[in-house]
């Protein structure tokens, strides 16, 4: 059903990422550290439970979820939020309710994903690459 988001992707390059981690209130020691890393997210989807690991030399979450459904999360910035995604043909949408309320939109197309973030007016985009 969701195989097209299936697998291992890479982060291959990211634009105006400083300015949206700014817009959520990260500091400038943990921007830097977060700008030079490249960052890994597996996604698998097994029975309509959607899982989604991110893995960077920092720390590694993962999120568990039915779309559909609110779950709380924890992202990789520390803040806790209650997150609704949604699926839209190879669109999916996480909705994050935090402080800041945050919108993360995942677009696949073939061996690529884009990862649109946006909070408090600021968007970035950042392009994934399929590993496997």
């Amino acid at each position: 059903m969701a195989q097209f988001a299936t697998g291992t992707w890479t982060l291959v390059e990211a634009e105006n990422f400083d300015a949206y981690m700014k817009a959520l209130g990260i500091g400038l020691v943990m921007r830097k550290l977060a700008n030079i890393t490249k960052p890994v997210t597996e996604i698998n989807v097994i029975d309509g439970i959607w899982t989604v690991k991110t893995i960077t030399p920092i720390k590694t979450t993962e999120a568990i979820f039915k779309v559909g459904t609110e779950f709380d999360e924890v992202t990789l910035d520390g803040r806790k939020v209650k997150t609704t995604v949604t699926l839209e043909g190879q669109k999916l949408t996480c909705y994050q309710k935090g402080e800041p309320d945050s919108v993360l939109v995942r677009e696949f197309n073939g061996n690529e994903m884009i990862l649109w973030l946006t909070a408090n007016g600021v968007t970035c985009k950042r392009i994934y690459k399929r590993k496997d």
